[in-house]
């Protein structure tokens, strides 16, 4: 076993991780970073999912550097791509001209731009990244992780890192149970929380579903079907009362109204590519019955010049995806439900591929072939990871809850506003079908702050969340589990160690005394972290 030391260890290298391991390194810290797949990036590679955002992304509500990372991401393709004059000249070039986001686009794209942000840190010896790394426990001393142990799955090797301050940014709050900070998982009670939407008693494994992404391209005239998948008849067969119907089909519950909505399915459809872009002021009332090809697009062919793409790439990150039959943490048979996630996936592409419906009255598109090699070539052909969206969470300081975002319990008045607020982050309260039979629940949220409290455990002095697990509830995780909310909370998290670093302190200290805490706010605010809303007409 291999013993090293390092002043911070962020385990579990999604975007919360990078964000907090590139800003540790730019403010002087040696950093390991681990992460369990062959790719940085968490949700936006390993996962595959484009970016859900909010409707002034382009303007303000995120930290500068994530909005740097929104840029180097369009300059990546100004450079590399074919793309054609007009994409090029586009300040806002969304290179899958999507339905979902204002910026879809390969996973691989972000990738690069992450590990070309994270090469001169790692050449200098300051970040160390460790992949294929996955914690596997940690030694805890007086309220404070001491070290934890890391298993590169390859070969079974140990390594364990020694480290003044242990970050989790793992997917799902894996370090949590073997450090013992106090967690919780699925879903709390209306007696515990006070919420709205909340159970009359707690649900630890009702969680929302996850999701294996895959990315298809349609090749007219050839031949790519897979092999039935083994389960693919248990797919087709099964039913539960929230849904219309089969999953493997076009039609699905609308996550507002409950009602059944008809999809359709129109593989590289022609006519204005630049017209179809996120609805924000829809709220998805409506929204939801437009071609399932351009949702989640991520190579918009027009975009690039005539024959450099012979068909759009479209990434199926669907309704019919969702994987509900059971939870993949804390359940004795998680490993199962992950691997029966993957069946669903492969089982919907080959009903598209064979089964599902053509406006010409024929079955299947045979021509929709697996991009697996734009997804980091997994054996499947899928993403390399489940889409992950919710996780343990820490018993935190502060709880954020329902009644500090949702419209109907605010109004006029906007939501909760925080003496210790690190940052800021918008997305409506979106939750999946659960693993606990609920069906969607779709509540409209208020532009909100991210409270400093969310982020400190009530024990554990030393370690800090940068994912899905910080101090949120089964419900109000529905707003707070995007990419640009994980991107804030690592960049803070590196700072706040810095900054106790710096002056002796801890980060319960940081919060309670007005003064560390106007002076900790004071530097953030100078590092292009934004920590209050500007007025936004209509909220």
């Amino acid at each position: 076993m291999t013993n090293i030391h390092a002043k911070v260890l962020v385990v579990g290298g999604g975007v919360g991780g990078v964000a907090a391991a590139l800003t540790a390194a730019r403010r002087g810290l040696h950093v390991v970073l681990s992460e369990p797949t062959r790719w940085i990036g968490g949700v936006l590679t390993s996962q595959a999912v484009p970016p859900d955002e909010h409707r002034w992304i382009e303007q303000f509500g995120c930290t500068a550097t994530y909005r740097q990372l929104r840029a180097d991401i369009r300059d990546y393709y100004r450079r590399h791509y074919p793309l054609t004059d007009t994409a090029r000249a586009d300040r806002y070039l969304n290179p899958g001209a999507a339905k979902v986001s204002d910026l879809c686009h390969e996973p691989r794209v972000t990738l690069a731009v992450l590990e070309a942000l994270l090469a001169p840190h790692r050449a200098s010896g300051r970040v160390e990244v460790r992949l294929e790394h996955a914690p596997v426990s940690a030694e805890v001393d007086q309220d404070a992780i001491q070290a934890v142990t890391l298993e590169h799955l390859p070969t079974g090797d140990l390594v364990t890192i020694a480290a003044d301050w242990v970050v989790d940014a793992t997917e799902t709050g894996d370090l949590l149970p073997m450090a013992g900070v106090e967690y919780v998982t699925g879903a709390e009670s209306v007696e515990t929380t006070g919420e709205p939407h909340a159970p009359s008693v707690p649900a630890p494994l009702n969680m929302q579903p996850v999701s294996v992404c895959f990315a298809v391209d349609h090749r007219p005239g050839e031949d790519h079907r897979i092999d039935k998948p083994a389960l693919y008849q248990h797919f087709a067969d099964a039913r539960i009362e929230h849904w219309p119907g089969s999953q493997l089909s076009f039609e699905a519950p609308h996550p507002k109204l409950l009602t059944p909505v008809q999809h359709f399915f129109d593989p590289n459809p022609d006519g204005d590519h630049t017209a179809i872009r996120p609805d924000y002021a829809d709220e998805r009332v409506g929204s939801m019955d437009k071609n399932l090809w351009t949702f989640r697009r991520i190579a918009a062919r027009q975009n690039f010049r005539p024959g450099a793409y012979p068909s759009d790439i479209t990434l199926v990150n669907w309704p019919q995806v969702d994987y509900w039959e059971g939870p993949v943490i804390e359940a004795p048979d998680g490993a199962r439900h992950a691997e029966r996630a993957r069946h669903l996936s492969l089982s919907f592409l080959y009903w598209l591929q064979t089964e599902a419906p053509r406006p010409d009255g024929g079955t299947g598109w045979p021509g929709l072939k697996l991009r697996g090699d734009l997804l980091g070539d997994s054996p499947d052909g899928l993403a390399l990871a489940p889409y992950i969206r919710e996780s343990r969470r820490i018993v935190a300081e502060h709880t954020i809850t329902e009644q500090e975002i949702a419209l109907e319990v605010r109004g006029n008045h906007g939501a909760a506003e925080h003496r210790d607020s690190i940052g800021i982050g918008m997305y409506r309260i979106d939750l999946h079908p659960s693993t606990g039979g609920d069906p969607y629940i779709d509540i409209p949220c208020l532009p909100f702050q991210v409270p400093l409290g969310g982020l400190l455990p009530v024990r554990v002095r030393n370690l800090l969340p940068a994912a899905k697990n910080i101090g949120t509830t089964h419900i109000t995780n529905g707003a707070y589990r995007m990419p640009l909310v994980e991107w804030n909370v690592g960049e803070v998290d590196a700072h706040l160690i810095a900054y106790c670093e710096e002056h002796g302190c801890t980060p319960s200290q940081v919060r309670a005394k007005d003064d560390l805490l106007a002076d900790f706010q004071s530097e953030l605010t100078a590092s292009g972290v934004e920590l209050a809303w500007p007025r936004v007409a209509g909220y």
